[in-house]
């Protein structure tokens, strides 16, 4: 709770304060954790929950082997949050459990360092903590901007924040929890014009299976992922949106389910 200090009777009125659970795969010190946390803080209480190490490409792993380890994370005299030793989807189990004071409003997992379409959605921690998040019943976001050695996550931020604002203002999360949302390098340009945001669905183009073969000073093989993104597509997706330099924005399930297919197999008659 806080004053609201935009009100004549600040002092008499209490407002409820937006609790954020901010999280990524990148990592409890990656740069766009930071932007976002940033950029956050203008909309409630910020609490970030990251992975000690970087965690891309584990999917929606979690730990239930071993014990997660989790310590504050501190960056001089700055304290950056709480670093864990597991996926994403570990952070906001464990943060939901017991870092954060009551259940959070708005789970956000970003900036991550590249983008999150495609069949990507399907290997990415980034989108596996927003996933995690609706899980619970919390509206969440995933957060990524596309690849660039001197990445804008600054520019980035201050663009996805404004999105989610608007997203709270129309009741995006009301009747579904899931959004995954991708900025172009080209976005973030001082003089990008034209740029819109496109709510597509999430492309199932397959990425080609290619490896790059080595040896090692050993003589032993090694393989290096070489698959280039498809170019092609016979419809609009996050893919073709962001190839046209547009900020995609997608809607995704949780339930895997291929309801259409049920009916049909009622009618098959299995045994064991």
């Amino acid at each position: 709770m806080c004053y609201d200090a935009a009100s004549p009777h600040s002092l008499a009125r209490l407002t409820y304060v937006m609790l954020i659970l901010l999280t990524n795969d990148d990592g409890i010190f990656a740069p766009g954790l930071a932007a976002m946390e940033r950029a956050l803080s203008r909309l409630g209480e910020v609490v970030v929950v990251a992975p000690a190490t970087e965690q891309s490409g584990v999917g929606h792993s979690i730990t239930f082997l071993t014990p997660l380890m989790a310590k504050e994370a501190f960056d001089g005299d700055r304290r950056r949050g709480w670093a864990v030793e597991g996926s994403p989807a570990d952070c906001v189990k464990l943060a939901v459990a017991k870092f954060c004071p009551r259940l959070p409003d708005l789970v956000v997992s970003g900036i991550n360092g590249g983008l999150n379409v495609g069949i990507n959605v399907l290997y990415s921690g980034t989108v596996a903590a927003a996933t995690e998040g609706a899980l619970f019943d919390i509206p969440s976001i995933a957060v990524s901007l596309e690849y660039d050695d001197h990445a804008r996550f600054d520019r980035a931020a201050e663009m996805s924040v404004g999105i989610i604002e608007q997203l709270l203002a129309k009741e995006a999360f009301r009747e579904h929890r899931l959004y995954n949302l991708n900025m172009p390098t080209a976005a973030m340009q001082p003089d990008a014009e034209g740029t819109q945001v496109k709510t597509v669905p999430m492309g199932v183009a397959l990425w080609p299976a290619e490896f790059e073969e080595r040896r090692d000073p050993k003589g032993r093989r090694y393989y290096w992922a070489a698959g280039t993104p498809p170019t092609e597509f016979p419809t609009e997706t996050d893919l073709t949106a962001i190839y046209e330099g547009d900020v995609t924005l997608t809607p995704l399930l949780v339930d895997r389910t291929y309801a259409p297919q049920l009916p049909e197999m009622h009618t098959w008659d299995l045994k064991v």
